[in-house]
């Protein structure tokens, strides 16, 4: 028992959240945490972290891995802990009194995350006339 002894602002006591647990595209089996329509399709832990610093959160970011991830790029490293609770015990934001509240809230909010947009608009423009791959590489008879 770790936390024996140690206050709720002690950041060991933190939550742990990784980008795996909001994650839409993995499974329960592969860490998902929250409901599938609810999740976010691959967020970073800078995402997480910003969403949760704006909520008004006390946050810290580490550089972990979620050990259910199989993929060792640095895209999915990156942990953030987030203090749940004040030093009397009670909850920091009302709102996000529970782990579950904290990662619904950070999968709502990523998506309306001005980074979100650039990356949507680049992606679109990124994939021109020619660019498809094997289509006009036919044998010829």
């Amino acid at each position: 028992m770790s936390h024996l002894g140690k206050t709720y602002d002690d950041k060991e006591r933190f939550i742990c959240v990784y980008p795996a647990y909001i994650n839409s595209k993995k499974t329960v089996a592969e860490g998902r945490r929250i409901s599938k329509e609810k999740a976010v399709e691959n967020p970073t832990y800078a995402e997480i972290r910003d969403v949760l610093h704006a909520a008004g959160m006390n946050v810290v970011v580490e550089n972990k891995m979620y050990p259910r991830e199989w993929n060792r790029d640095l895209q999915f490293r990156g942990r953030v802990r987030v203090q749940l609770r004040s030093a009397d015990g009670k909850p920091c934001l009302e709102s996000l009194a529970s782990r579950k509240a904290v990662f619904k809230y950070a999968a709502e909010m990523i998506p309306k995350l001005k980074s979100r947009f650039q990356r949507a608009g680049g992606a679109e423009q990124g994939a021109g006339p020619g660019e498809g791959g094997k289509k006009g590489k036919r044998k010829k008879k």
